[in-house]
């Protein structure tokens, strides 16, 4: 009597793909378009899963699929062996210490993509050049989508992106910054209020945006009545508003270079630091080109003083 050999498909690896695709994309016909398959193709692999494991791996509403218990399960398995067989020849190569190769892929909000980044993907490119390296200026839903569907290996963002489903490793701090003219009434004096502030209008990022809520809680909070005389887009058109004595504003000192032709003083007695992180998808598989750009960035190596850049500014 013959003993039949273990049951490893030759499928099953595709089976596995369109199974974890289709739970990243919450879509039958997405996934179907990542992996540039046909629906019912994606359909027949997973179903061909669902009878050799007896199980039910997703609850089917109209087009919409959510995971059961057993497919929350079977995910959890079957996410890290799909990983670790996309990246065997970055692995190997890592593990033989030869980096050279590879994409990494970040997600940032425009604040970290022109301030804080440049310098360490500039480093980064530097130690691995054979590296192809992508930067995607988003921020808000359409970064956090990209983390959920593993279209990035992480977000560099703050601590507001953290959530149930992410993982935030704080790796910056800033502290906020009023900045005037040179020739402004507070332009260098030191322990500035917010009754201070009071009287002069601020220029402000746009109302829906998280700076404006920040600085009304703020005053709103310690009964200070305070003006916004222009909503404009960009820290680097504020900074030249300012400049050009429109108005005062009250930004984060990641936005200073120390060049600007602004007085600058610190408010850290009354609005709290900003701190910056890598924001990674809980259970996330880092491949070795993001475990380098984040161990670059864990040291530190370009983080100015905010001290200095305040002293500086002007």
């Amino acid at each position: 009597m013959s003993i039949s050999p273990p049951c490893y498909k030759q499928n099953r690896l595709k089976q596995l793909r369109a199974f974890c695709k289709a739970v990243e994309t919450r879509s039958i016909s997405k996934a179907g378009e990542a992996l540039f398959l046909s629906q019912p193709t994606v359909s027949l692999q997973i179903r061909a899963l669902e009878r050799e494991l007896c199980v039910q791996v997703f609850e089917r509403r109209g087009p919409v699929i959510n995971l059961t218990p057993d497919g929350q399960i079977l995910y959890d398995l079957a996410k890290p062996l799909i990983n670790g067989i996309d990246n065997l020849a970055q692995d190997f190569n890592s593990m033989a210490g030869r980096l050279e190769s590879g994409e990494l892929h970040i997600t940032a909000g425009q604040t970290a993509c022109m301030y804080l980044l440049p310098k360490y993907i500039q480093h980064f490119k530097k130690e691995y050049p054979g590296v192809h390296v992508k930067l995607s200026n988003n921020s808000g839903k359409v970064g956090r989508d990209l983390l959920k569907s593993d279209g990035v290996d992480f977000a560099v963002g703050t601590m507001a992106a953290n959530s149930d489903d992410m993982v935030f490793e704080p790796l910056f701090e800033y502290e906020p910054v009023l900045i005037t003219p040179l020739d402004h009434p507070l332009a260098g004096k030191k322990d500035v209020t917010l009754k201070d502030i009071s009287p002069y209008g601020l220029i402000l990022p746009p109302r829906e945006l998280s700076t404006w809520r920040k600085v009304d809680k703020i005053f709103t909070e310690h009964g200070i009545e305070y003006a916004v005389s222009m909503e404009v887009g960009g820290w680097e058109v504020i900074k030249k508003y300012v400049e050009e004595g429109m108005g005062i504003s009250i930004v984060s000192c990641l936005c200073l270079t120390g060049k600007e032709k602004l007085s600058a003083t610190s408010l850290k007695e009354y609005f709290p630091n900003q701190i910056y992180g890598a924001v990674i998808r809980r259970g996330k598989f880092l491949t070795p080109q993001a475990r380098g750009f984040l161990e670059i960035l864990s040291a530190n190596l370009f983080d100015e003083s905010c001290q200095n850049k305040v002293a500086s500014a002007g």
